[in-house]
């Protein structure tokens, strides 16, 4: 079971750094899961992971106080809204666009919730 959290936690991670450049694809989902299976796996990886400068205190916020930092509550407000508005430049169907309403209003619904961090 160790080498197929390691496997996952490296593949989290891979998911993750192409988040970075793909507003699309969240990139703390995946470090999240990738800290979750290094911590099963190597104990290495997962100091590594949340000693990490930037991305280090978004996971160990989670972990510890289910938090999320109010900058990073900002950038998923942006990002959200700038897919949402290409959705309208896109002119999708309406029940495309009511879809990626109530989940994305459901995303942000759970954002917000949060403590912060």
């Amino acid at each position: 079971m160790k080498f197929l959290y390691l496997c996952l936690g490296l593949l989290s991670v891979l998911f993750a750094l192409i988040g970075i450049a793909l507003p699309l694809l969240p990139t703390v989902p995946f470090l999240l899961l990738a800290a979750f299976f290094f911590a099963r796996s190597s104990e290495r990886l997962h100091a590594w992971l949340l000693s990490h400068r930037t991305f280090g205190p978004a996971i160990v916020d989670w972990n510890e106080h289910g938090a999320i930092r109010p900058s990073a509550k900002k950038a998923a407000t942006v990002s959200v809204a700038a897919v949402f508005l290409l959705s309208l430049i896109l002119k999708l169907p309406i029940h495309v666009l009511l879809i990626q309403a109530i989940t994305l209003g459901g995303v942000m619904i759970f954002i917000w919730s949060r403590p912060n961090g």
